[in-house]
């Protein structure tokens, strides 16, 4: 038997090994036929070690680099109540801003003409231009502040944030 006998050989083996693989027989891959109720148990393994991790231990490293965000952790900010809010307050030093949450807290700080101090908490929940989509609680050293006060602090918020979108559309 020289070399050709073994090229031919090994050719008729490749292609009976090849064959097997596709057609499930030899018994290799899919242990005698078995192999639609061993994928099944396998997915009965898959579910149930995804039910006893839970919810909460069920992303992955892989989920850093998708571009899905849950829900519960992002709030949209209306970027014009947002920058109302800023330039209307500027009178207050400004203590911490979450722009993700919407937040923005102050210190105390006293207005142009005006002899008393307030600090204000400002929190805009919605990316609507809407006076729903604002919240803001201003309060003096001696406790929190008139309606008054509050209701015209949110009125040139409001004002403002509508002249600033203006001026993007004109833009």
């Amino acid at each position: 038997m020289g070399w050709n006998g073994i090229s031919r050989g090994g050719i008729l083996l490749g292609a009976a090994l090849v064959l097997s693989g596709c057609s499930g027989g030899f018994g290799f891959g899919n242990f005698l036929s078995g192999g639609e109720r061993s994928r099944e148990a396998a997915a009965e393994i898959h579910e149930d070690a995804r039910e006893r991790r839970g919810n909460a231990d069920s992303s992955t490293i892989w989920d850093l680099f998708s571009n899905a965000q849950p829900p519960s952790t992002t709030v949209e900010v209306n970027k014009y109540l947002w920058n109302a809010s800023l330039e209307v307050l500027d009178f207050l030093p400004v203590q911490s801003v979450d722009p993700f949450s919407g937040v923005i807290v102050t210190g105390y700080g006293t207005p142009p003409g005006g002899g008393r101090a307030y600090r204000a908490a400002v929190l805009v929940n919605d990316p609507a231009l809407d006076a729903r989509s604002l919240n803001v609680a201003i309060m003096t050293r001696g406790g929190p502040a008139s309606r008054e006060t509050i209701r015209a602090v949110e009125d040139a918020i409001l004002t403002r944030a509508r002249q600033l979108r203006i001026q993007d559309r004109n833009l």
